[in-house]
């Protein structure tokens, strides 16, 4: 069986595919009308824009509208654990021989495409053939030019917390360009959703939107509130409890009141919805390992918690939950290149009694072990270097009572439940 990442660094060592980032529409086009437009067979289409919140928002609203017995399909970015989670055809993923048989059809049209325009392509062609009542699409970093933005007329256009987290890769310097890029094309003629923001943000997403003639629904539609040690739903008509047992991040959870609100708009009833939610759960945020092989390697005092985040607001939204338990916490730290992990790490501070660095196995794109060592030292940390996940595991666990934090990077999450 083909892992994830053995799959994907096929595709990355494969010269007809450009793994560096090349924003641009027209490889992507000229594909698309190459392959007869499979994308104009797509209806209902909803395209999920931001910088954090794209995959909870997009995963809680496939959940929502399959509970409501409808059809659809999901293009999700990064994958986890195996590549063919990108690609969420009619209640299942694609499998590997799918994978490669799209592959080799996307070869032959002899376009210099990138590898996350050949992944968006594999989605497309596959998405095409079953005819479902919604297609959900998660873009990469910038709407204006993702190769996700390819579509006449989507039905719903969602813009999740937008921040700086991509800048470190793009041409651009400003969280004001940032924006433009995200919100400064969107469709005339569309619903347009935005998620909640900081208030910088928000008032620059009206500005760029002031003469949008779609209909536009602000974070102040909706709100999440909290009455003792519940949380909940609420807009103008609805009141919903959010019966969530695996959800620990407000964040998150301001996602998933963002994916209801448009749920409720696209006629999903209440009954799919509160059906629907005892059931979310975002593998890889926020995810507590509970049983299995490396829970087995912990001593009986000892929890162990895996989190994606790799954003610096992500991380705070992290380090917030964090600080609210009572017991010491250890982090294991990996991260992927063109990130910000000096600002990152920042949000950790008076967090972590220690760090142990690492880099994320089988993955070209890994920042090493000593580069963050170096990075968490001059911020002023207890901290470690390892060459490996068990390695660091063995350097933080003891008869001490704690919780053991792996974050950073949603491809060592992936490694990492792939060892349990």
């Amino acid at each position: 069986m083909y892992k994830s990442i053995d799959l994907y660094n096929q595709l990355a060592s494969n010269k007809k595919f450009k793994k560096s980032v090349n924003f641009g529409l027209k490889r992507i086009k000229l594909a698309l009308t190459l392959l007869g437009h499979p994308e104009k067979k797509l209806k209902n289409v909803i395209s999920v824009i931001g910088e954090s919140g794209k995959f909870t928002t997009l995963t809680s609203l496939k959940s929502f509208i399959e509970a409501n017995k409808k059809s659809v399909t999901a293009h999700i970015s990064p994958s986890l654990r195996d590549i063919k989670e990108r690609f969420y055809i009619g209640n299942r993923y694609l499998s590997h021989k799918e994978i490669k048989k799209t592959i080799k059809l996307i070869e032959k049209l002899n376009v210099p495409l990138t590898i996350f325009e050949c992944l968006t392509l594999v989605y497309i062609i596959n998405a095409s053939k079953i005819n479902a009542d919604y297609n959900i699409q998660e873009t990469g970093a910038l709407w204006r030019l993702d190769s996700n933005n390819i579509h006449d007329f989507p039905r719903v256009q969602i813009c999740t917390n937008i921040n700086k987290q991509h800048l470190n890769f793009l041409k651009i310097k400003t969280l004001d360009e940032v924006v433009k890029e995200d919100v400064g094309f969107l469709s005339n003629f569309t619903n347009i959703y935005i998620g909640k923001q900081s208030p910088y943000v928000l008032k620059k997403i009206k500005f760029y939107l002031k003469n949008n003639r779609s209909k536009i629904t602000f974070p102040n539609s909706w709100q999440l509130i909290k009455k003792g040690n519940f949380f909940y739903y609420q807009d103008k008509k609805t009141k919903i409890a959010l019966n969530t047992k695996k959800i620990h991040s407000k964040g998150m959870l301001e996602n998933v009141c963002l994916a209801i609100k448009i749920a409720l708009d696209l006629n999903i009833s209440k009954k799919a919805i509160k059906k629907t939610l005892p059931k979310l759960s975002f593998e890889g945020r926020f995810q507590y390992l509970d049983k299995g092989k490396i829970k087995k390697r912990l001593q009986k005092n000892e929890v162990i918690m895996i989190d994606g985040a790799h954003a610096t607001a992500d991380a705070k939204n992290l380090a917030d939950y964090l600080k609210n338990i009572k017991i010491p916490k250890y982090g294991i730290w990996a991260m992927t290149k063109n990130k910000e992990p000096d600002l990152f790490i920042k949000q950790f501070k008076g967090v972590f009694k220690k760090v142990v660095t690492m880099p994320i196995e089988n993955e070209f794109n890994s920042v090493s072990s000593n580069e963050l060592y170096k990075i968490a030292v001059k911020n002023k940390f207890k901290v470690e270097k390892s060459n490996n996940f068990i390695e660091a595991l063995k350097k933080i666990s003891s008869k001490e009572k704690k919780i053991i934090v792996c974050f950073g990077s949603l491809y060592n999450c992936g490694n990492i439940l792939n060892k349990n």
